[in-house]
């Protein structure tokens, strides 16, 4: 039985196929892959996160923190770069996860997924009501607190029907057509992206850099804790917290990875999208965030809404008019690049028949998951009634993080696994297996001192084995600075021995996965510096899911519960790899009973 389960649990999905022409309509060209990665990112963190960050974390220096976080995001888009290279089909990192590491796995990540796409498309919902609003004067949440309130700690205030009434009318939206739908996110990208222009140019007409170094016996005493002025009034402390929460300001353009059945030539060009949307991205953020803090002191900055405050008071209405504006065509962009990748997830899962099958049917006219799109919609639009923008913000990290993490991991399996071209006659190569049992034959193979030049069965589970405890020490050592990080400051002699420990290990294991032999793809965009790049993403994803608070975990398990029951109850008996290898084994049993009867009859 156990053995049954671990088959199940570790099959990987073979594509019988991988030429062949999918159900979905390939018509999204470079230009329309970039705009949904820059759609899908750039919208609250612009007009909220920039002012929020430099008033309460990280003062000036929240430029930095983007800088830190833009490149912590590299990392993990240049993992979905390669993987988009490899595997043009829909689902992100379901689908990697699922070639590479297998099944089990990869419906963890897939459901996780699911669970990113809609809290960030609630998100971002409930996010474009409130800013409405705010110009409203709040008259919508005074009427709906009033007529509805709930009176429910860990749920909203009250019932926001607009959030919910965006969602439904979105996800019609893109039940219509990918094609219509992409349309309409490229212009309300391009009137974002002007609108950022106008902000960028109006506010370096009022910049001051005396704001970046402003004293803290100048700041008002009214303020409270406004740090010790200057430019870095909160520490490089403040500088990472920043970066910690600056990094979900680029969560989002993975959407671009689950187009591969939709994109024209998607092994280039997706790749090039995540790489091109990537990089406006951060110069959009790294200059709105400069601008903003040269404009107006970081102490006085609004934390809801800081454009339209800071042009208020420099006394520009006219350009807070258009920031107000654009800021509601940039929500409008994000909403609709934030749901775009839930129906092919979705789709892709069902079609492997891990999830229901009615998820995965494609209309024949709009050639669209159309079930899957509306179920998606619907369950988001609930998710907007009954919780608010802070408590959505929150439940929407862990999935982001794990589904990098697994990405990672998935790039250095890839990497360093045994190519099976390499063998055709099926026989184990000699150097996989050490011929003598002696610690200094274990060292040679261990960090391959006789210089192999091609991936073989033992290479490739040196490196796995590698990644998994290169993975676990990563969780050990980030629980101990969280824990103990006071003790080691303050020169506690056994943690810092332990944690020095700990580090050198983790050297040692990627100088010994780097000293494996690598298989050399040709792809068009391959992770460069292998295996340093993945482990720095995995340090740095598993070190910020140990940010978060524990009922974000507590959430996060009724989740994975859920997962678990429609997996074991459905997915593990429905999936089409498993009948494909059960039919495969029967033939081959088959085979091997009739030439065992051919032979006895002789």
């Amino acid at each position: 039985m156990a053995t049954k389960l671990w088959m199940a649990f570790s099959r990987r999905r073979v594509d019988e196929d991988e030429n062949g022409k999918g159900e979905l309509n390939r018509v999204l060209g470079l230009f329309d892959l970039t705009a949904l990665g820059i759609g899908a990112t750039l919208g609250l963190g612009v007009y909220v996160l920039a002012g929020s960050v430099a008033r309460e974390t990280a003062g000036p220096a929240v430029c930095l923190s983007f800088l830190i976080s833009a490149i912590a995001s590299a990392f993990a888009g240049m993992c979905y770069a390669e993987f988009a290279s490899r595997v043009p089909k829909a689902g992100s990192a379901y689908v990697y996860s699922y070639v590479t590491v297998g099944e089990f796995i990869a419906f963890i990540i897939g459901w996780n997924l699911i669970l990113e796409y809609v809290i960030g498309t609630a998100s971002v919902a409930r996010g474009l009501s409130n800013y409405i609003d705010a110009l409203t004067n709040h008259v919508m949440a005074k009427a709906l607190r009033d007529a509805m309130p709930i009176d429910i700690s860990f749920l909203s205030e009250y019932p926001d029907f607009f959030a919910f009434a965006m969602v439904i009318l979105l996800a019609i939206l893109l039940s219509v057509g990918v094609k219509e739908s992409s349309l309409l996110n490229n212009i309300f990208t391009t009137i974002n992206l002007v609108t950022i222009a106008i902000v960028l140019v109006a506010g370096s007409i009022k910049a001051d850099a005396s704001n970046w170094s402003i004293a803290v016996e100048d700041i008002p005493e009214t303020v409270k804790n406004p740090g010790v002025g200057g430019f870095m009034p909160f520490g490089i402390s403040g500088v990472m917290a920043g970066a910690a929460t600056c990094f979900y300001g680029f969560v989002g353009f993975d959407g671009v990875a689950t187009t591969g059945e939709e994109a024209k030539n998607p092994q280039r060009n997706i790749p090039l999208a995540i790489v091109m949307s990537l990089a406006v991205i951060f110069v959009a953020y790294f200059s709105i965030s400069t601008v903003l803090t040269m404009m107006w002191p970081y102490y006085d900055q609004n934390a809801d809404a800081p454009f339209p405050y800071v042009f208020e008071q420099i006394g520009w209405p006219a350009i807070k008019w258009i920031v107000n504006i654009g800021a509601i065509f940039a929500l409008c962009t994000s909403l609709l690049g934030a749901m775009f990748p839930l129906p092919r997830v979705l789709y892709a899962m069902a079609s492997d028949g891990i999830l229901f099958k009615c998820l995965a049917k494609v209309h024949s006219r709009t050639m669209t998951p159309i079930f899957g799109t509306l179920l998606s919609g619907l369950f988001t639009g609930i998710m907007t009634l009954v919780f608010n923008l802070r408590q959505l913000i929150d439940m929407m990290s862990i999935g982001t993080l794990l589904a990098y993490t697994i990405v990672a991991i998935s790039v250095l399996i890839l990497r360093y696994e045994k190519n099976e071209s390499t063998n055709k006659n099926g026989l184990t190569s000699t150097m996989d297996i050490p011929v003598e049992r002696t610690p200094m034959s274990f060292f040679k193979l261990l960090f391959n001192l006789n210089n192999n030049k091609h991936p073989t069965e033992y290479s490739g589970s040196v490196a796995k084995w590698g990644i998994l405890l290169y993975s676990i020490i990563v969780f050990a050592v980030g629980f101990l600075i969280n824990y103990v990080g006071d003790q080691v400051l303050s020169g506690n002699v056994i943690y810092c021995a332990i944690i020095a420990l700990l580090v050198l290990i983790m050297l040692l294991i990627i100088a010994s996965i780097g000293r494996q032999p690598a298989q050399k793809p040709n792809l068009s965009f391959k992770v460069p510096l292998v295996p340093l790049i993945p482990c720095l993403s995995i340090l740095i994803n598993l070190y910020l899911m140990l940010q978060l608070d524990v009922y974000t975990w507590i959430r996060f398990v009724v989740w994975m519960i859920i997962g678990f029951a429609i997996y074991f109850l459905y997915g593990i008996s429905h999936s089409v790899q498993g009948k494909r290898n059960q039919i495969e084994m029967e033939t081959k049993t088959q085979q091997i009973s009739e030439k065992f009867r051919s032979c006895t009859k002789f």
